[in-house]
């Protein structure tokens, strides 16, 4: 049976709970749901959906090369929105990063994110 092993990268937010960045299982790689988070400064980044986006994409970014995949590589997205009015915005980001085929995805609203983020991306990609 395969082992699962933790993938932790300084590109991207360290955890602010009890949680991996990523997973790699079974040549996937799951990739924790992330905030806009500035890895370097830790605060969300200024700007609306579309500028948080692009900062969930990168760090999600760097999290799936620390595990030998890429955003090429990518099967599956969820998004997480706390308002659907934000649904535009953020594909406005979410087209600058990712490119053709795209990824399977899902879009939710939910009630709230952690940090009062607006916006909340995770995904499983392959290796």
């Amino acid at each position: 049976m395969a082992e699962k092993t933790a993938v932790f990268t300084g590109g991207a937010p360290a955890p602010i709970a009890p949680f991996s960045q990523g997973i790699i299982y079974n040549g996937l790689v799951y990739c924790s749901g992330i905030v806009g988070l500035d890895p370097k400064t830790n605060k969300i980044v200024e700007g609306g959906v579309k500028e948080r986006t692009i900062q969930i994409i990168k760090n999600l970014s760097a999290v799936l090369e620390k595990a030998g995949s890429s955003l090429d590589k990518v099967l599956k997205v969820n998004v997480f929105l706390t308002s659907m009015d934000s649904f535009n915005e953020m594909n406005e980001g979410y087209k600058i990063l990712f490119h053709g085929p795209l990824p399977a995805r899902t879009c939710v609203c939910v009630k709230s994110l952690p940090l009062d983020s607006d916006v909340e991306i995770e995904c499983v990609g392959y290796i």
